[in-house]
């Protein structure tokens, strides 16, 4: 049975990845901390300080994405990042890193403008049939790789065909591009691209970091040297990479093809780039405060305060696209998640207020519905559905038969205790959330118990299905089609294909729904499909959400023209340069 939520209709947003809407709520914290507005986490000063309109909304300023005047050639700019980027190879991988290293090394077919409409890149012009299943592209003419190899139709089938290639083991660009048929030159710099159906989604994704043009002289000769020394047409070029320390680029001198829309024209200004990988957050933002290092990909939350109340550095937190942090994901097929009831009244259980402000330290938006608040297509009107509410969650135990108790006050229904396993790693679930959600679960007896295992073998029983609760994370993506990606039962992992659906989801209404929208080409029909999408989500419960997802980044204000990817809401270094130290 499925606890029908009355839908409250609102306006459907078809808004920029730059805007999110304000979520209002007083703040319920831990025992001992004080009470936040949401208000105070959505405007910090600094950096990319959003502006509120009169409807409600937040968007950043346009000067963050576009160059606004030309810099200075010139110098060496050093970067910390948390953790070794192990795989360079974007196509190899579904790793974040890959947003800002792909901006460095490599170029896209298209990119998407602060709309999210697709503009330009590698790609001059483009066509689509009227069926929606046939894509011609116009490419440019004047772009080689960095090992000579020159761009052109052959080099985007074979990057296409590598992406898809079983060998490659792609977990992503794969899975982006699945409906790609196959694909003709039809001549030097005109490609014809066959889809075994409508996908609108195809220009967006192709715009990600994890679709960019790989050389095809390496596809061919060696793809395997990829893994480690990728070679693109970017406006950097990997100089040296070296396991657990870090990561150097150099200019591209004769780089001129940056997308239109950024402004900027030539070759980048910085000489060089340096990223060391530094896994300590102390580390990384004692390193920043002191000159040490100019900029900080992962800036921790703990130190925003201090950041902020430094006259030389600037702090700099946006909202990603596509599926927020979800603390857990259920399995639907084994019990008790089987019962969406119990699925329901766990999600009700948990207080996000309270472990936004022990985990993100007061930084983060707390958030219980199931797509990111600066997706196109993302629907306000559920955000509320599965807040905090323990009364109702003790409803929905009794009403699902878990009415007796335990002496250790854990419920129980015919001797057996109401309970879950839930694998994770220290890596995708801090243990802070752990502790809280145990704590919240346990006040409406519900046993939840943590099992640490290494990733591998947590991948084993995650695509084996042997598991009742798993760490989900997030799914960044530019596009609301990834609700499809996380929850569509295509997407279950067998043992031909690994998929994203850890949840095991299993609904047609919900599959129909967005496979409708990938069909989909009308703005109205589409916002339509989405949003009937996010309330079917909130009526099945597949997984806890608990808050946004963060590109949380921190620099030296000697780091000048420093611009943010649209589709990925994290940093880009085309038109970076560097001032005097004062």
């Amino acid at each position: 049975m499925l606890v029908q939520i009355p839908q409250v209709r609102g306006k459907i947003m078809r808004r920029s990845p730059i805007a999110y809407s304000v979520l209002a709520s007083a703040a319920l914290l831990f025992a001992g901390c004080g009470r936040a507005s949401s208000d105070s986490r959505a405007a910090p000063a600094g950096a990319g300080a959003p502006e509120i309109n009169e409807a409600g909304f937040v968007t950043y300023p346009a000067s963050d994405y576009i160059q606004q005047s030309p810099g200075k050639a010139g110098g060496t700019l050093h970067i910390s990042t948390t953790t070794d980027t192990a795989i360079l190879d974007p196509h190899s991988v579904s790793s974040a890193y890959i947003e800002w290293f792909g901006r460095l090394v490599f170029d896209n077919l298209v990119y998407l403008d602060a709309a999210g409409d697709p503009q330009p890149w590698l790609a001059k012009s483009w066509t689509i049939s009227s069926d929606g299943k046939t894509y011609v592209f116009h490419l440019r003419d004047d772009v080689t790789f960095s090992d000579g190899a020159r761009f052109d139709a052959e080099a985007l089938r074979v990057n296409l065909e590598h992406m898809r290639d079983p060998a490659t083991r792609s977990p992503l660009a794969a899975r982006y591009i699945a409906p790609y048929l196959d694909g003709r030159v039809v001549d030097e710099f005109t490609f014809e691209a066959h889809l075994s159906q409508p996908y609108t989604p195809l220009l967006n994704v192709l715009a990600q970091s994890w679709l960019a043009m790989l050389s095809p002289k390496q596809i061919r000769e060696n793809p395997r040297s990829a893994v480690a020394a990728p070679i693109g047409s970017g406006p950097f070029v990997l100089e040296t990479y070296t396991r657990q320390q870090g990561v150097r680029f150099v200019r591209r001198p004769d780089y001129h093809w940056a997308p239109d829309y950024l402004r900027h024209a030539g070759p980048a200004y910085l000489d060089r780039i340096e990223v060391d990988f530094i896994p300590e957050a102390l580390v990384r933002y004692s390193g920043l405060a002191s000159g040490q290092y100019d900029f900080t990909l992962e800036a921790p939350p703990q130190n925003a305060a201090a950041i902020r109340a430094d006259p030389q550095l600037v702090l700099d937190r946006r909202i990603r696209q596509g599926n927020p942090y979800r603390g857990l994901a259920f399995n639907t097929e084994k019990p008790p998640f089987d019962d969406v009831r119990v699925r329901r009244a766990v999600a009700l259980a948990v207080d996000r207020e309270g472990i936004v402000q022990v985990v993100g330290f007061g930084e983060y938006q707390p958030k219980a519905d199931f797509l990111s608040a600066t997706t196109p297509d993302y629907d306000p009107s559920f955000r509320h559905v599965l807040d905090y509410d323990p009364a109702a969650a003790n409803r929905l135990l009794d009403e699902a038969g878990w009415t007796d108790r335990d002496r250790a006050g854990y419920r129980t229904k015919g001797g057996v205790r109401l309970g879950a396993e839930f694998l994770s790693t220290t890596l995708f679930t801090p243990s802070a959330v752990v502790v809280a959600l145990q704590s919240d679960l346990k006040q409406v007896g519900f046993d939840l118990g943590l099992v640490l295992l290494p990733q591998t073998e947590i991948t084993d029983r995650r695509n084996a299905g042997t598991y009742q609760a798993i760490a989900a994370g997030v799914w960044h993506t530019n596009t609301p089609d990834g609700l499809y990606i996380v929850y569509d039962s295509n997407e279950i992992s067998t043992p031909a294909r690994i998929g994203q659906n850890s949840s095991r989801l299993r609904d047609a209404a919900f599959d129909d729904l967005v496979a409708q929208a990938r069909r989909a080409r009308d703005p109205v029909l589409l916002g339509d499909l989405y949003s009937k999408a996010q309330r079917r989500l909130t009526e099945l419960v597949p997984a806890v959400p608990l808050y946004e997802n963060y590109s949380f980044v921190a620099h030296r204000k000697r780091v000048r023209g420093v611009l943010f990817d649209t589709s990925h809401n994290t940093p880009i270094f085309t038109a970076a340069w560097l001032a005097e130290d004062r």
